[in-house]
């Protein structure tokens, strides 16, 4: 089962800033919890995560590239699902089957490889927008 909200809050992270990116993270989070999740606050605390790891992302890698960008939605799926793993393991004391974990794991990862691959051209397309209107200069010129 692909993982949207993973894409979503990287996107947001990779062009806007990390305030928003962990804001929309921790909304979107708290939302999931409240609707499918059995604890309130642990997507919320690993979509948060993301928010901050997508702001990292945009400082070191460029959002140009298709290839990177995948690299970027695998990485973060990876890191997402691996905290949601041992988060539910601490609260839930669920037992540990790794096996089934990595396969999850792996099937989840490419899902959210090929949705990216799909809305790609969308996203950058919204995302540089929205760049361009968050992140543009406002300076004043009337005393220069």
């Amino acid at each position: 089962m692909p993982n949207i909200f993973v894409i979503l809050v990287l996107f947001i992270a990779l062009f806007t800033n990390r305030t928003l990116g962990v804001t929309y993270g921790v909304i979107l989070g708290i939302l999931l919890d409240l609707f499918i999740g059995k604890k309130i606050g642990i997507t919320a605390i690993m979509l948060g995560a993301i928010g901050i790891i997508g702001s990292i992302f945009d400082k070191n890698f460029s959002k140009d590239s298709r290839i990177t960008m995948m690299i970027m939605v695998m990485v973060s799926t990876i890191i997402y699902e691996v905290g949601m793993y041992f988060i539910n393991y601490i609260i839930f004391s669920i037992n540990v089957e790794i096996f089934e974990f990595i396969k999850i794991l792996l099937v989840e990862v490419l899902y959210n490889i090929i949705i990216t691959i799909i809305i790609y051209p969308l996203l950058q397309k919204a995302g540089y927008y929205i760049e361009n209107k968050y992140k543009e200069n406002k300076i004043l010129t009337r005393y220069f």
